[in-house]
């Protein structure tokens, strides 16, 4: 199983990714393991706040360049929905 996942940096921003292992690559995002991307390591720490599961690789990464594609405000709104759901 795929995740698709949106993370808040320290500054505000949002990252989107992709990966397999979600609790691994938080991990590497906040620097406890080697790994995470670049634009993570000067803006930690991360904190997870949208996750989606998918099939395979292929719809994980064609979600994550939509979601890529939409404004911050669209991505916010995607976010406060999933907190919502969570709270029901």
């Amino acid at each position: 199983m795929w995740f698709c996942y949106m993370v808040r940096c320290a500054d505000n921003s949002l990252y989107t990714g992709i990966t397999t292992q979600l609790e691994r690559r938080l991990t590497q995002h906040n620097g406890l393991l080697a790994g995470g991307a670049r634009y993570t390591q000067s803006r930690r720490p991360v904190t997870l706040v949208y996750v989606e599961s998918h099939a395979d690789r292929r719809l994980a990464s064609q979600r994550e360049y939509q979601l890529k594609q939409l404004s911050k405000s669209s991505k916010e709104t995607l976010v406060q929905q999933a907190k919502l759901a969570l709270k029901r």
